[in-house]
C-alpha cells in the first residue's frame, strides 16, 4: 500500500503515526500558569534532543478548535506569554492509571493532581511542581516552540526544553549514571488505547558486530 498523506483525513494520518511509531515513551508534563495554577498532562510524542546542552522535546497538538492546550500555553516562552518552564515526569507501570487519568479535560478551577490523587512537589530550579510519586523528573526551561500549523485544529507544536535539573529516585542509577530499567519499569504508548511494558529486552553490538548472526544478540528477557 502506497499512501499520500495529503489525501487522508487528519484523523487517519494520526492513526498511521501512532500505530507505526511504536513504542513511544511518555512525557508526563507538569506546568504552571502565570496565575499559579498547576497543570499535568501526558504526551507520547516525546524524545531526547541532545546532551550538550541536555535538551528534550515533547509535542502538544492544538485542540480541535485550533487553540493551544494548557500545557503549551504555560510552557511557551515568556516572550510569547507563557511561563517558559516545565517538568517531564517519567511514568512507571505503577502510575499508569493515574497518568491516563490526567488526560481528562478539566475546567480551569479543577486540578489533574487532585483528580488522580497525586502529590505536587516543589521543583529545585523551575516553578512548575513535580509529580512526587514519579521516579524521575527533568526540570526544563523552554528554548523554543516550533509550530507546524499555527491556529489549525490538530496542528503540531514542538516544545524544546533545556534540562536544568534532574531528580532520580535513589537506587535507580549506578555510579556511572546507568539506569536500572527493571527498577524504572517505564511504560510506553502503542496505537489507540494500547500501552506496553519495558520488561522484555535484548542486547546486541552496534555496527558490523550486529550482523554476526543469532549469536550476536543476547536475550535479556525478564518477567
Amino acid at each position: 500500500m502506497e499512501i499520500d498523506p495529503a489525501g487522508l483525513k487528519v484523523a487517519d494520518r494520526y492513526k498511521l503515526l501512532i500505530g507505526c511509531i511504536v513504542p513511544r515513551p511518555i512525557a508526563w508534563v507538569s506546568t504552571v500558569s502565570l496565575d499559579g495554577r498547576a497543570n499535568l498532562a501526558p504526551f507520547s510524542f516525546f524524545a531526547g534532543v541532545g546532551s550538550a546542552p541536555m535538551t528534550l522535546l515533547f509535542c502538544p497538538a492544538n485542540r480541535d478548535d485550533g487553540t493551544e492546550k494548557d500545557t503549551l500555553r504555560n510552557a511557551k516562552p515568556r516572550s510569547e506569554g507563557g511561563v517558559g518552564e516545565f517538568v517531564v515526569n517519567i511514568v512507571p507501570e505503577r502510575l499508569a492509571r493515574q497518568m491516563a487519568a490526567t488526560a481528562e479535560p478539566l475546567g480551569p478551577q479543577e486540578s489533574e493532581f487532585d483528580l488522580a490523587g497525586l502529590t505536587p512537589a516543589s521543583s529545585v530550579r523551575v516553578a512548575p511542581p513535580r509529580v512526587a510519586e514519579s521516579p524521575v523528573h527533568f526540570e526544563c526551561r523552554t528554548v523554543t516552540v516550533v509550530r507546524t500549523n499555527p491556529g489549525a485544529p490538530a496542528g503540531g507544536n514542538i516544545v524544546v526544553g533545556e534540562v536544568v535539573h534532574v531528580s532520580v529516585e535513589d537506587g535507580l542509577l549506578n555510579d556511572r549514571f546507568h539506569t536500572d530499567p527493571t527498577l524504572l519499569d517505564a511504560i510506553g504508548r502503542m496505537g489507540g488505547l494500547g500501552y506496553c511494558r519495558t520488561r522484555d529486552r535484548f542486547e546486541m553490538p552496534m555496527g558490523r558486530g550486529a550482523l554476526g548472526g543469532l549469536g550476536g544478540a543476547t536475550d535479556r528477557t525478564s518477567s
